[in-house]
């Protein structure tokens, strides 16, 4: 849909990316940026920046990058249009009629129209299971399951035949096999035709959040393989993003969120009152389903099975929580297997003793860890705390360890004293290791400079232009965008003099919204996030910029003007065979040569 440029700059200005970001991923004031763990990866160190001055982001772990538009696109999975729409509302701005684009209004289409089709395969399930003969089969597991016919109807839950009826049910509707293909409900075989990909299945309806079916799991009713299969990722459907059971889930009273394995766990809790229950969808735990469940809840228990590969589950999961700033507790299920086995067996007042018992997530992992270790065996109990100890510098405040340390002390009768002196020793050792680290960067960073300096000491110009906007009438009639030799560069730069013609300023968040594709729009917020904080001189060694008087930032910026001149200069001299061009450009570098920028007060 088109908007003005005006409108859509309305939008922007009225939703602070750190705002919004901070309502998705925890966020912490890093000198001038905001810092956080990156939603689009996984890591331990924070390396997703967020600049307020700027109304950008980048990672500089996995390089994805933008404005608050893109980041809405990305993180939501939503169109430019949709995003719009989104930050809109958010910011209460009524946004005129607009005009679809071709290809916007194709995509549109194209996704209610999956919409649409997902409905109609869920209903058509749904009958199956209670109008066909091999639906009774079904049925008939799922009360076996103990479900009742109100929980069989509150999931939608039904079967999928093995005549292949759902794809004559879609066809009669109206839609041609190019949709019906992206769907992902169908394979497509030269040898046996057209076919249902869950057929001879029990099916589980997922629901996005907005309790709109994205896509399906499905429970094989005999012995074949996968014993669960879900549908592939669509316009529609991506599994790292979505939760089963959290269209229900939110809207819970209770406080906190149960994660589970399994589709049967989660519908066995609701059933019984645990309404707040969720699972993964047939992988491990991810960042974007934690911040997913960060935003209805501050504390998730963890309810994996009990059987080693939920152990390992669980233990993979704590830190993906605890990274988006939530509490973690685990609740012990032993000696049943899973939520839905206990539940059978013990009822729904058991269960709600067990969340009241729920093990910290600290104690689950020491617990974890202690059973690779023989503790009445002197030399196995030393280095089960040797393994204590490196675990106690996970906690970077002071107080939170030196509270843990006490505990672990106390549980495993060791003396506190002998206990932090052994936390010291790997902390001590961490710095070394970290020393050195910083030392073969350094020499990383030699190379890399020398090999590729002229795009860095343009990237630095580019980011110096935003810093420092009085370099525009500095440098007015010496740098201009075409002496950016990176097509992608001179675009920015095109737009960066553009906007500072007109109104004496620069918004590089606008900027972002010149360029299509997210591997452009990514390259276009590092250009503008580099780090002027450190230069890299002639020698090749870093220095803190802030801490530059103005004569060696003077002597700085005239070195790099001369470099990205120079280097534009001799380019026009390399691809012209025309000998006045060749004359002028000579001239222009003797010129070079006697050219002195003053920087003066900042």
């Amino acid at each position: 849909m088109f908007y003005s440029e005006d409108i859509i700059e309305d939008v922007r200005q009225q939703n602070d990316v750190v705002e919004v970001i901070s309502s998705y991923v925890k966020l912490q004031k890093k000198g001038s940026n905001y810092m956080g763990l990156c939603p689009f990866h996984n890591e331990k160190s924070p390396s997703f920046s967020v600049s307020q001055s700027k109304q950008m982001y980048h990672c500089f772990g996995c390089g994805v990058g933008g404005n608050i538009f893109t980041f809405i696109m990305e993180y939501e999975n939503y169109s430019f249009t949709e995003a719009v729409k989104y930050l809109a509302e958010r910011a209460h701005i009524t946004l005129p009629e607009g005009e679809f684009s071709e290809e916007e209004k194709r995509k549109a289409d194209t996704k209610q129209s999956l919409l649409n089709i997902y409905k109609l395969a869920a209903t058509y399930y749904y009958y199956q299971m209670y109008n066909s003969p091999k639906g009774k089969l079904a049925y008939d597991y799922l009360k076996g399951r103990n479900l009742s016919d109100e929980t069989i109807k509150k999931f939608g839950l039904g079967y999928s035949n093995v005549s292949g009826g759902l794809y004559g049910y879609l066809k009669s509707k109206g839609y041609e096999d190019t949709l019906l293909n992206m769907s992902g409900l169908f394979s497509y075989n030269e040898k046996s035709g057209v076919y249902d990909k869950f057929w001879n299945r029990v099916m589980f309806p997922i629901m996005d959040v907005n309790n709109k079916v994205i896509g399906f799991g499905g429970r094989v009713m005999g012995d074949s393989k996968p014993k669960y299969l879900n549908s592939p990722e669509t316009l529609l459907f991506d599994k790292s993003r979505n939760l089963f059971g959290m269209n229900i889930a939110r809207t819970s009273r209770r406080r906190n969120i149960i994660i589970c394995e399994g589709y049967m766990d989660v519908i066995a809790l609701h059933q019984a009152g645990f309404n707040n229950a969720v699972a993964s969808l047939g992988t491990a735990l991810t960042g974007m389903q934690a911040n997913l469940i960060k935003r209805y809840t501050e504390s998730v228990l963890l309810t994996y099975d009990s059987d080693e590969a939920g152990v390992k589950a669980a233990l993979r999961a704590i830190p993906i929580l605890k990274d988006v700033g939530l509490t973690v507790k685990v609740i012990d299920m032993r000696p049943y297997k899973d939520p839905d086995e206990f539940i059978k067996n013990m009822g729904a007042d058991a269960f709600e003793e067990r969340i009241n018992n729920a093990t910290s997530w600290f104690d689950y992992e020491t617990d974890a860890l202690a059973k690779n270790y023989d503790l009445t065996d002197p030399e196995s109990k030393t280095k089960f705390f040797n393994e204590l100890a490196k675990k106690m510098l996970e906690f970077t405040e002071e107080l939170e360890r030196n509270n843990y340390a006490e505990a672990i002390a106390r549980k495993y009768n060791i003396e506190l004293k002998n206990f932090q002196k052994l936390i010291n020793y790997y902390g001590a050792q961490n710095i070394v290791k970290s020393e050195s680290i910083n030392n073969f960067s350094k020499k990383d960073d030699k190379v890399n400079a020398k090999t590729d300096m002229i795009k860095e000491a343009q990237k630095l110009l580019l980011t110096w232009f935003v810093e420092e906007q009085r370099l525009f009438e500095l440098l007015e009639g010496i740098i201009t965008p075409d002496d950016f030799s990176d097509d992608l560069y001179k675009k920015a730069a095109t737009i960066l003099f553009s906007q500072y013609k007109e109104s004496k300023n620069v918004v590089p968040a606008k900027i972002i919204n010149a360029f299509e594709s997210k591997e452009e729009q990514n390259e276009v917020a590092l250009l503008f996030s580099t780090n002027i904080g450190e230069i890299v001189d002639n020698n090749g060694e870093r220095k803190d910029f802030m801490e530059l008087t103005i004569m060696e930032r003077e002597t700085y910026l005239n070195q790099l003007v001369k470099k990205i001149k120079l280097y534009s200069i001799e380019e026009q001299m390399r691809n012209s065979v025309d000998m006045s061009v060749f004359q002028q450009c000579s001239k222009q570098k003797a010129e070079l040569q006697k050219m002195h920028i003053t920087l003066g007060t900042v």
